[in-house]
């Protein structure tokens, strides 16, 4: 039976120089993420005029990204900066439904967000009496819960199976279909039935993320003015990006996985860009593309006097 697995890494990639570049550039990148969502959780917390539903998803949002960069990275490091990486049984199955549970958070939450944006903009009156702090909080409470409970059934079919065989997982991290393909016996079923459960759980949310913006662009089609177009448009676009670089991230390596003659360490480096990618670019997108958390980072950095002149 077995006790403990390889984390192969990137097995195109074994000699010394290429770990090591591959190692600066994930830690920067690491780095970059806690830095840069941290950040944003900061502004967030500190100005009391961001203490809004939609500012709560956000910080919501930055604190999945830091957990999913957090779960992947440090693994990824220690892979690359040894010979041989084994992880024992517990904690590669600890890992792999953690990245199960965490990208469900993820569409939850933007589910989350795009219905605040729907009620702000195609109900505006009965937006302060609908989407309360409170009822926002309890909100992000379900969609936490709904992440950590919707893989439960997908993870205890794995978990249950006999791995008497192979236990080298060819990725960087213990990814569930990886670790499945090593269990003893026939698992067809149980991939196939994993993969319908994924899907669903990123499709049905995009389904109604699609169907809120297209009520939401009717909406603002019956706009008059072009004052109240502009600012409806510019108080979605930040989440549009969000969304666009999740899904488009996601479906590009799914898509990559089923082009003939793609390399393992394309495929390996697919799944990582998956997870650090929207991580990386979101505080970035809310930081540049949203004016309140502009002007806000722009008036904490004035108040610490890093701008000279400030007064």
């Amino acid at each position: 039976m077995v006790s403990e697995f390889i984390i192969a890494g990137f097995p195109g990639l074994q000699d010394r120089e290429s770990k090591a570049i591959l190692f600066a550039v994930f830690l920067t990148v690491y780095l970059l993420i806690l830095l840069g969502n941290l950040l944003l959780i900061c502004i967030l917390a500190a100005d009391r005029s961001l203490h809004t539903p939609m500012y709560l998803t956000v910080c919501s949002l930055a604190i999945i990204d830091i957990t999913i960069c957090t779960t992947l990275v440090p693994t990824m490091l220690a892979v690359l900066s040894s010979t041989t990486y084994t992880v024992s049984f517990s904690a590669c199955f600890t890992q792999t439904y953690f990245f199960m549970a965490l990208p469900s958070i993820e569409s939850f939450i933007l589910l989350l967000m795009a219905y605040d944006r729907y009620v702000a903009i195609c109900h505006p009156l009965h937006y302060p009496a609908r989407m309360t702090v409170r009822f926002t909080l309890q909100l992000i409470v379900v969609c936490w819960l709904g992440g950590f409970l919707c893989p439960t059934l997908v993870f205890s079919l794995a978990f249950t199976k006999q791995f008497c065989g192979p236990n080298r997982v060819p990725l960087c991290y213990c990814d569930y279909a990886g670790v499945l393909r090593l269990a003893c016996g026939d698992v067809l079923s149980i991939s196939h039935f994993s993969l319908f459960s994924v899907l669903s759980i990123l499709l049905i949310p995009l389904f109604f993320i699609v169907l809120s913006y297209v009520k939401i662009l009717l909406s603002v089609l019956r706009i008059s003015s072009s004052a109240g177009t502009a600012k409806a448009v510019s108080t979605c676009s930040s989440h549009l990006l969000v969304l666009s670089v999740f899904y488009f991230t996601s479906a590009g390596v799914y898509i990559s996985y089923r082009i003939p003659g793609t390399s393992v360490d394309m495929r390996v480096m697919g799944s990582v860009i998956q997870h650090v990618f929207p991580a990386l670019m979101n505080p970035i997108i809310y930081c540049l593309r949203t004016k309140e958390i502009r002007d806000s980072l722009v008036k904490t950095l004035k108040n610490s006097k890093i701008f000279p002149g400030s007064k």
